[in-house]
């Protein structure tokens, strides 16, 4: 039997990593810069990094990446898709960029059509500035703001982007996947290509909404924080193709 060796993609630099243990953001990163490279993109490639987490994945990522206001990353995106069309450009964002301070910019950008492709990584949770609660924490869940869980009638309902981008005319494209699994994980990365390749085709905005882990704000193992999203989290956002 062939032995399979899994190599670094080149899109990914040999760096440290300065997230925390059994984060998923690792993981995605990986994936992107896998697709990237079959792709054969890798110098045509414009990535725009958010506020949050993922802030420095321009030390990851052998590809050119920019910067955003918190928030405004599909409006960057926007910006340089529209001066420079030729560029594969995607937005890397979490739930705190993209469904708090970023709501308007990403629902008109879909709306728009926009060109660009969305990696949207929801772990539930605000992690750069100590676990508050998020638009997307899920019902029950405790975090730094809600200590009793989070509260419909105190706190409102989970805020379900995808489902919210999906009817939107502009968009072409719209996946909710997980990294909860190696199962999980193939589809992903899958999804993450499909995206790209909408984009190369000149075919209209999309994106893949991921279902992360952040175990050190939901207080468990690395294991069991992949475990709550298959338990809890799937509940809530349902995984799988909301428009193509």
């Amino acid at each position: 039997m062939e032995k399979i060796v899994f190599k670094k993609p080149e899109s990914l630099r040999e760096i440290t990593t300065h997230y925390c243990a059994g984060c998923g953001h690792g993981i995605i990163h990986r994936l992107v810069c896998e697709v990237v490279d079959e792709l054969g993109v890798r110098e045509n490639v414009v990535a725009v990094a958010p506020v949050g987490c993922a802030v420095i994945a321009y030390d990851y990522w052998d590809f050119d990446v920019t910067e955003a206001a918190h928030g405004r990353t599909p409006a960057v995106a926007t910006g340089i898709k529209r001066v420079l069309p030729d560029r594969l450009v995607f937005t890397y964002q979490g739930d705190g960029d993209l469904a708090a301070i970023g709501t308007s910019e990403i629902i008109h950008a879909a709306n728009r059509g926009e060109n660009i492709s969305v990696i949207f990584v929801n772990n539930g949770v605000y992690g750069m500035t100590g676990g508050q609660m998020a638009p997307t924490t899920v019902l029950g869940q405790r975090t730094a703001t809600t200590r009793k869980g989070r509260d419909s009638g105190r706190d409102g309902f989970p805020l379900k982007i995808s489902e919210m981008i999906a009817v939107l005319e502009g968009a072409r494209y719209i996946e909710r996947t997980s990294v909860s699994s190696p199962k999980e994980i193939l589809k992903t990365k899958r999804a993450i290509k499909r995206a790209f390749e909408i984009q190369i085709h000149n075919e209209g905005f999309s994106m893949v909404e991921i279902l992360s882990m952040c175990p050190t704000y939901w207080g468990l193992a690395p294991l069991e924080a992949s475990k709550r999203i298959e338990a809890q989290m799937v509940k809530a956002y349902p995984l799988g193709i909301l428009k193509q």
